[in-house]
């Protein structure tokens, strides 16, 4: 016999839309047998009814046996062997149709009656339980929906309680009427070849029986047949009931969990969230719009594909493309008055989702797998240990070590301490280089780190209360007062920088706490998805630092050069740039006072680094006009005589410094 084609109990719980799917086809297949049955068993009858007219039912009973193989069945359409056996009860039937006048109470009793009690129990057993498992189901959506409705403000727990039960009893009863409604269907399988073969069985016993004259003719090319036919009925039925007995034991299994497995929320701790996953499926709320400050929430069935977000509603063959998470950007988001809900965001910025999962394990799990799915580890050839190392580094480099390599073999040359900001000690003797501390010495463990400056409403208002007039140019001057500060302002140069991060440090005297920031607002970034950074002008003058917005020419922060206490280049990264500010002024809190700011430039951070140290210069040469003469004519002229060139390189920087001549 080949394999009957049954439903998954263990998949009734999760009742995915995959299910849902194979459930259309049983279902599918039990309407078409309905409607062959019914049209066999007006056969059936008509033989019984019309005695005078035997010849023609059975002629027509023959027909419609001959009408199985062009059946449509969704399931079976390859069972050869119950087609070919109703092929050769057609041909039985046509040779004895005109020995069926006298057979009304054998045909009533071992042909028509069976098949009634196929349709009259079986099949309308299907239906009433369809009927049931879709009250279940509606009734589970609905105190779904309510429980998604429960407010995480003002959290009310006698009625979080109450939901919660409800869910569960909903989901519970759910998964009984599934069960149920399941292994009627996989019953069918087999009940649907007994009520096919039984009745043509006992038509034909009949027959035998009654007609001892017909018997002789046919009795010899017969009996073997029907002991086929026969055997062929005990061996379905003996699969019928060890099919149901594992059926049974499995239900019983099933329904034997806790009642936590029915209630969301409650077994998130149990096992651990993992956060290697590059696949997730389950159902999540997505958050629509439907006005233009209206909203409503649809459960839907999400699932990944590779580096896809697909989405499958129920009754839906496969899934349709959402997203592509390619680069995206996942994180968790405050939305309403609901839990668990996070934000995915195209690379683009153009498109985004809100999501809302069931519980908090669900909720931490999606927002791991999207993120390992949007650094493409998928594309890797073992993207599990590629998953599992970078989750491991990301922890590592938020984690404080307790000893500290030595980053230098020898000592510092002159013009690594011109890059790292040490003006001082310049021109003294090379010095056995001091020993390295430790990070928590130069950074407490736990510093928050800010990953972008907002400028205060008061120094907004204060720069802009008179118009655009108050906005600073790209000379970083204004209508007011350009002369007035031209004249203090000897060097002023751009710097096109994206602001990475600041945190407060415990030491601003050794380049090494510029080195541990670097390392530690990279590794948070790395962590935390954070790619997007906003273009800043970094203005460089003799007397300060200040960084500007392009767009507005608003001067976001400022620093007096004499608070910038140490600046470096990343020993590997020539384009990552930091400095140490002390004071209130440069950290814009007074608690710490000291403050580390790292940016990266579009240019080399050693010109940045020469610019500071040159406005530096500058400062102290300010103090002796015979210094800054001395100064002035050993840097070059432009052709208009007006102002030194700082870099003289194709394509270089220049620095502006105006002629006091």
């Amino acid at each position: 016999m080949p394999a009957v084609h049954r439903l998954i109990l263990e998949e009734a719980l999760q009742d995915s839309p995959q299910t849902r799917s194979l459930l259309s086809v049983f279902e599918e297949d039990a309407g078409t047998l309905t409607d062959y049955t019914n049209q066999l068993l007006q056969s059936m009858q008509r033989v019984f009814g019309a005695q005078n007219e035997m010849s023609l039912a059975t002629q027509q009973l023959s027909k419609q046996l001959l009408e199985y193989e062009k059946q449509n069945f969704a399931l079976g359409k390859d069972d050869e062997e119950v087609i070919s056996t109703l092929q050769n009860f057609a041909k039985v039937v046509d040779e004895l149709n005109s020995l069926h006048t006298h057979l009304a109470n054998q045909l009533a009793d071992s042909m028509v009656y069976p098949m009634i009690q196929f349709r009259e129990k079986d099949l309308t057993e299907i239906s009433t339980l369809k009927d049931i498992f879709g009250i279940a189901s509606n009734e589970h959506d609905a105190s779904m929906a309510k429980y998604s409705r429960l407010p995480k403000r003002r959290e009310n727990e006698k009625l979080k309680a109450d939901v919660v039960a409800e869910v569960a009893y909903a989901r519970r009863k759910q998964h009984q009427a599934s069960m149920q409604y399941y292994c009627a269907l996989n019953a069918l399988q087999y009940r649907k070849r007994v009520a096919m073969l039984e009745p043509m069985l006992g038509y034909t016993q009949a027959q035998v029986n009654f007609f001892k004259k017909g018997m002789d003719l046919v009795s010899k090319k017969m009996d073997s047949f029907l002991a086929s036919v026969s055997n062929m009925t005990q061996s379905i039925q003996s699969q019928l009931d060890s099919e149901t007995e594992a059926m049974r034991m499995s239900q019983r299994e099933l329904l034997s969990v806790e009642d936590t497995m029915y209630m969301p929320d409650q077994h998130s701790a149990h096992p651990p969230v993992s956060r290697t996953l590059i696949q997730r499926a389950g159902y999540l709320n997505l958050r629509n719009k439907t006005g233009l400050v209206t909203t409503a929430w649809e459960r839907l069935y999400f699932f990944t594909q590779g580096g896809n977000l697909m989405c499958q509603p129920r009754g839906a063959v496969a899934g349709g493309l959402v997203l592509d998470l390619d680069n995206s950007s996942v994180m968790a988001v405050e939305c309403e008055d609901r839990r668990y809900c996070f934000q995915i965001t195209s690379p683009t910025g153009k498109t985004s989702l809100i999501l809302q999962a069931e519980s908090k394990k669900e909720y931490e799990e999606w927002i791991c797998t999207l993120n390992n799915i949007s650094r493409q580890i998928y594309l890797t050839d073992n993207p599990e240990a590629v998953a599992i190392r970078l989750n491991q580094t990301a922890i590592q480099a938020v984690t404080p070590i307790t000893s500290y390599e030595k980053r230098h073999d020898s000592v510092h040359t002159d013009s690594t301490r011109v890059k790292s900001g040490i003006v001082e000690q310049s021109n003294m003797a090379p010095q056995k280089p001091p020993e390295v501390p430790d990070p928590e010495d130069l950074i407490a463990p736990g510093t928050p780190i800010q990953f972008d400056i907002m400028l205060p409403a008061s120094e907004f208002l204060d720069q802009n209360r008179t118009g655009a007039g108050r906005r600073t140019n790209p000379f970083g001057e204004t209508e007011e007062n350009c002369c007035s500060d031209s004249e203090d302002l000897l060097l002023q140069q751009m710097f096109s920088v994206r602001f990475l991060g600041s945190m407060a440090v415990l030491s601003g005297r050794s380049e090494e706490v510029i080195f541990e920031a670097m390392r530690q607002v990279l590794a948070a970034r790395a962590i935390h998805n954070i790619f997007r950074t906003a273009e800043s002008h970094l203005m460089v003058t003799s007397s300060s630092l200040r960084l500007i917005d392009p767009q507005t020419q608003v001067t976001r922060i400022s620093f007096q050069l004499q608070d910038v206490m140490q600046f470096a280049v990343h020993q590997e990264n020539g384009r990552l740039v930091g400095f140490v500010v002390t004071g209130p002024e440069g950290g814009g809190d007074p608690e710490p006072s000291l403050r580390v700011f790292v940016f990266e430039s579009n240019t080399e951070g050693e010109k940045i680094c020469y610019t500071i140290s040159l406005g530096k210069e500058i400062t102290e040469a300010k103090k002796d006009p015979a210094a800054l003469a001395q100064l002035m004519k050993s840097m070059p002229l432009t052709t208009d005589g007006k102002f030194l060139l700082v870099d003289t390189e194709p394509g270089g920087a220049l620095a502006e410094l105006e002629s006091e001549a």
